[in-house]
């Protein structure tokens, strides 16, 4: 007697034959992905793609959060680091200012300056470039990894440049690699709900485009968890997967889990925990062609950091120290880590920690 298999049941055996011969996964597979209750299945599936391309290591950073300015002509809905000129709370620092503020808490550990900030039009394009410039004269060892692209696409209007010239006055300055932040979701009509006037879905992927043509690899990002639908999701991965495939210019991937505006904000307010590791999983299911799939501890807290460990994840980020955008909007994680809990967490998670610099190259492996 031939026991009928469900639907459902028969779709997640498809999906996971896909992935066990190395097959692309399609739009299609990814909403059923999201849509099933399957977590188990989808995390030991994305285990196996993460395993197949990393082993048992997991990629760590020391490094440094900065911010020269809140002050932003962007009004997102889902920001509430930005500031108006004038307002309580807003700032702009010159160069030497922040120079002073990093002396205060560098270590020589440090390997990476993580930059972004406010759009802030009150100041010229040149300011965004001796603010570089002023770190890497007094910290040439260090690795900047600065702005996202949609900062580069407002200094391309400020400026009249192109992004292959923005970016080519960035690098002379000591720039090595863009943040991924600003691409939100790749979706215009949520870009439209969310009031995101700043670079849209095609300009957020031409600037990486560029910045890759430039031989400069870049991070992107997905923040995740307000209005967009499980499809709109989707089509997010599978933007940027087209653009891997086009130039091999992401190192990693980074699901962002959305903060509501306050700390003492409900819980329901907040993406559960189930949704955070089934976006991981997914992001590594779908994204074939990224070799690190990061999980955020900002965003998700440490414990399910580890969790994501099982679930795809191979890179935990870094030390960050004093992170503010997240916890701006209500974060409720420690605003930076060392590196001994990072090595901590990681073993604590059965996997190999890995001490690495900004373009994944291995600095130390803690066995």
């Amino acid at each position: 007697m031939n026991v009928a298999i469900p639907t459902e049941q028969k779709r997640m055996q498809e999906i996971a034959e896909k992935v066990h011969n190395g097959e692309r996964l399609t739009l299609e597979d990814g909403v059923f992905l999201y849509q099933s209750d399957d977590i188990l299945t989808i995390g030991q599936l994305a285990n196996e793609v993460n395993m197949r391309k990393n082993g048992r290591k997991v990629y760590f950073i020391e490094n440094m959060s900065l911010y020269f300015t809140n002050v932003c002509e962007a009004h997102c809905a889902f920001c509430n680091f930005r500031k108006d000129e004038g307002q309580e709370g807003a700032y702009t620092l010159s160069g030497q200012q922040m120079i002073e503020y990093v002396d205060q808490h560098f270590h020589p550990g440090v390997r990476e300056f993580h930059i972004v900030g406010g759009h802030n039009p009150n100041v010229p394009f040149q300011y965004y470039v001796d603010s570089l410039k002023a770190l890497k004269e007094r910290y040439p060892e260090v690795t900047l990894k600065a702005y996202t692209a949609a900062e580069i696409d407002f200094f391309s209007r400020i400026s009249g440049l192109s992004y292959t010239e923005v970016l080519q006055e960035l690098m002379k300055a000591g720039l090595a690699s863009l943040t991924g932040g600003g691409a939100e979701i790749l979706s215009d009509h949520y870009r439209k709900k969310m009031k995101v006037t700043k670079a849209d879905v095609s300009q957020y992927l031409q600037v990486h485009r560029a910045a890759h043509n430039l031989g400069l690899k870049t991070h992107t990002t997905m923040l995740y968890g307000s209005v967009e639908s499980k499809e709109d999701r989707i089509n997010h991965m599978l933007h940027i997967r087209e653009l891997q495939d086009e130039t091999n210019g992401f190192l990693v991937f980074i699901p962002l889990s959305m903060q509501p505006i306050s700390p003492k904000a409900s819980i329901k307010r907040r993406n559960s925990a189930f949704e955070d590791l089934k976006t991981i999983a997914i992001s590594r299911l779908m994204l074939d062609n990224f070799q690190h799939i990061k999980a955020y501890f900002i965003n998700i807290g440490l414990q399910l950091t580890q969790v994501a460990l099982a679930m795809g994840a191979n890179d935990v980020h870094g030390t960050m120290v004093k992170e503010r955008i997240s916890h701006a909007a209500g974060a409720l994680t420690p605003e930076g880590i060392t590196r001994d809990e990072l090595i901590w967490l990681v073993k604590g998670a059965g996997r190999i920690p890995v001490e690495r610099d900004t373009l994944y190259n291995e600095i130390k492996v803690y066995e």
